[in-house]
């Protein structure tokens, strides 16, 4: 996928399609404005008028109420005006449909696509389509990538952690059909982590997934040792062919997160979920709930996050 379509000939971001390729001062950067929303979020009138006069469409061809309704909520505090289209794959089967939906919503002054699709690449087709002004941000494509998602995660591993270069942070569970995962690896080597880890049975993990540069652990006692971040990730039971997986208990007896497997890694480390959580299968609710569970900001930052990358690309 050309990674080169991101970004114009200044270096500045056009598009928000995949983490993999961009420089860490665009992250930072992404970063920096999405530290200067989170204030926003706390005044009585939330609304900033950056966006104003401004249509953003909300392109779901795959379900997603929660990372939806994010988009939503930052472009409206925003003031951009927002259509959500939800739209039935059965009318997508092919490409050029795809693209028909997407120069019909064009011609109605459409400035941004947030897209989200089943099939890796999608963002990248519709934004090698669009007129040069229109700006498109990955909302998740198949097992590809969600930029967005990783970087509210890097936002809040740098609220709780400060910096980058001193970490062990290990990503646990379903990393074969994870989009998340991927983003967050490129994005955690791109800022400078220096031990990343990740903790799966053999049948979840990509074939030669070391070569993102990342340690594997099949234990996860010995996965969790001394790390200061520990990410979970949702069993994507609808994307799995086949046996992948033992049953339910005998996945959270290996790889679920409870207080005993969490005691391993440091006494401050923090844990993260990417949602939705299924209890009881990827973590206790102990943990979820627990004084070390940062999921629940995690949401709250995906806002300012999101804000962030639909003002820096308005403005470029």
């Amino acid at each position: 996928m050309n990674h080169q379509l991101q970004l114009n000939k200044n270096g500045e971001l056009l598009h928000l399609l995949t983490i993999e390729g961009l420089p860490a001062s665009i992250l930072t950067l992404i970063l920096d404005t999405a530290e200067s929303f989170t204030g926003v979020t706390e005044r009585e009138i939330k609304k900033i008028p950056l966006l104003r006069g401004k249509s953003i469409f909300n392109l779901f061809f795959e379900p997603s109420t929660r990372t939806r309704t994010t988009f939503e909520i930052a472009a409206k505090r925003l003031s951009a005006d927002v259509l959500n289209l939800n739209i039935a794959v059965s009318a997508q089967s092919k490409g050029e449909a795809l693209l028909d939906t997407v120069n019909n919503l064009s011609a109605m002054h459409a400035d941004m696509f947030v897209v989200r699709h089943s099939q890796s690449g999608a963002a990248h087709m519709i934004a090698s389509h669009v007129k040069p002004d229109i700006h498109v941000i990955n909302a998740g494509d198949g097992r590809h990538a969600h930029p967005t998602q990783a970087l509210l995660d890097m936002f809040t591993i740098r609220r709780y952690k400060q910096d980058f270069h001193n970490l062990r942070v290990a990503i646990v569970g379903d990393i074969l059909h994870s989009r998340v995962a991927r983003s967050q690896i490129h994005a955690l080597s791109t800022l400078g982590v220096p031990e990343i880890r990740v903790v799966a049975p053999k049948t979840l993990l990509p074939n030669k997934v070391e070569r993102l540069g990342v340690h594997v652990y099949h234990d996860m006692e010995k996965g969790l040792r001394d790390v200061d971040v520990v990410i979970m990730l949702r069993l994507q039971n609808e994307r799995m062919q086949g046996a992948n997986l033992p049953s339910n208990e005998e996945y959270f007896k290996y790889y679920g997160l409870t207080p005993e497997k969490l005691a391993k890694a440091k006494p401050d480390a923090i844990v993260m979920h990417p949602g939705p959580m299924n209890r009881g299968i990827e973590i206790d609710s102990v943990v979820a709930d627990g004084g070390q569970s940062v999921i629940l900001p995690q949401v709250t930052f995906g806002i300012a996050v999101r804000m962030a990358v639909m003002s820096i690309l308005a403005g470029n």
